[in-house]
């Protein structure tokens, strides 16, 4: 699956992993887990790793912004761990500067970096 999201209750880490292109409908299943969690109570600190991470699905509904309005202001952090030029793109997509949470991203191989962040 080019996409998996791991969830540790004790911490509130919610790993997202997305490898090749993302699709539309993983995308959702992935929101509709980690609203499961939010709706329960946590506030979610999310790692984004990008392992070859190629491009968005063609031709789907990418600017539906439920999920970020319903429960966007439940995260607490987000971390993105990616090649460099993806950079730009994976910032606006996230809504970086739109949230309320501060989204940082750190270049592939710093996943360490970026946990460390995200738990403090």
């Amino acid at each position: 699956m080019p996409l998996s999201l791991q969830y540790d209750p004790a911490t509130s880490l919610c790993e997202l992993r997305v490898e090749g292109t993302l699709k539309r409908s993983e995308f959702a299943s992935c929101e509709q887990e980690l609203a499961k969690h939010i709706s329960a109570g946590a506030q979610p600190r999310v790692l984004v790793i990008l392992d070859q991470f190629g491009d968005w699905e063609k031709n789907e509904d990418w600017d539906n912004l439920d999920f970020m309005f319903s429960h966007g202001e439940k995260i607490a952090k987000i971390a993105i761990v990616g090649a460099g030029d993806k950079e730009a793109e994976v910032k606006a997509f996230s809504g970086a500067g739109m949230r309320k949470a501060p989204v940082e991203f750190f270049p592939t191989g710093q996943q360490a970096e970026a946990r460390a962040w995200l738990l403090s």
